[in-house]
């Protein structure tokens, strides 16, 4: 594999990934598919001290690992092709919006690295007609979710309703809440969180809280207290990349589950998560025709509320 045809990621295993199978630690490390992470493995695209490591190879904190990411296509033409996604449920459609209750382990849409299925791919094969405006991948996405995070989000299905839900989100127009299950107890157990946001220095795809960063302002009420977490109730005034995840994780009260971030992975493995325990519960807009307000709930998926089930049984 040629310079022009990868793209290289050398970094330090953090610490919250030590113990994990090489697969599994790519795919949270890079955002792909666990099936993807396993053939960038077995194609020897993966080095850990200097040395080829195969796919079951465990992970050891600091060690040095190394990863050839082979480029995107230039065009990702069949990126976004239909595919039936289960759980992934529509609230709500009509001609300008389709509100969809996303599942964790998909992406919005087509990226660097992502093979998987994608909420656009899902619209499609149910036979949803989604703007046009925009990248060929990005088609009618005027929000994301992470690709571990679920709930509720909205797509424009119209020209007009693109530009619309666009200056909304820009102007904080849209009201988004989230609930977040975070490590220990945040102090004050209500507050604000005002920190700028910035791309970590280095390689991957990792932010945190930085002087150079932008502008980021979120808050949080906590809704009920365990022994070694808390559930928060969470209201984003801005919309950075991982803001949630990035600024508890600045507290050190990261999301449970949220190795990226320095989540505790023996407290993930009593609660059972397999990604991050956040989902985006409520999403409130006005409709890009009518103007009339529009709200949309979704319940929790049942990985998050067993997490919830063991917490409470211990208390």
């Amino acid at each position: 594999m040629t310079e022009a045809e990868s793209a290289l990621r050398s970094l330090p295993v953090p610490e919250g990934l030590a113990g994990l199978r090489l697969d599994a630690g790519l795919a949270r490390l890079l955002g792909v598919s666990r099936t993807k992470a396993a053939e960038l493995a077995d194609a020897g695209h993966a080095l850990i001290d200097g040395k080829e490591a195969g796919r079951s190879d465990r992970l050891v904190a600091g060690a040095w690992l190394e990863v050839s990411v082979p480029s995107a296509p230039s065009a990702p033409v069949e990126e976004d092709a239909p595919e039936i996604i289960p759980g992934l449920n529509v609230l709500y459609s009509d001609e300008h919006v389709v509100v969809v209750e996303k599942p964790p382990e998909i992406a919005v849409h087509p990226s660097v690295g992502w093979s998987g299925p994608t909420v656009v791919g899902g619209l499609k094969a149910l036979g949803f007609h989604i703007a046009t405006t925009g990248v060929a991948e990005r088609q009618g996405v005027v929000q994301r979710l992470d690709v571990g995070t679920s709930g509720v989000m909205v797509l424009a299905a119209s020209e007009h309703a693109y530009t619309v839900l666009k200056r909304a989100f820009k102007h904080r127009e849209v009201e988004k809440w989230y609930e977040a299950l975070v490590q220990g107890h945040p102090d004050p157990s209500s507050g604000t969180i005002d920190a700028p946001i910035g791309k970590r220095p280095g390689p991957g795809w990792r932010f945190a809280v930085t002087t150079e960063g932008r502008h980021s302002v979120t808050h949080y009420d906590t809704i009920e207290a365990f022994g070694a977490a808390s559930l928060v109730s969470v209201k984003l005034e801005t919309g950075r990349t991982h803001q949630i995840r990035v600024h508890f994780s600045a507290l050190r009260h990261p999301c449970c589950g949220d190795m990226l971030y320095g989540a505790d992975p023996k407290l993930a493995a009593r609660l059972g998560l397999r990604r991050q325990w956040l989902h985006a519960r409520r999403l409130s807009f006005a409709h890009p025709a009518d103007g009339k307000i529009m709200r949309f709930e979704s319940e929790l998926p049942q990985d998050l509320q067993h997490a919830l089930g063991v917490l409470r049984d211990a208390v």
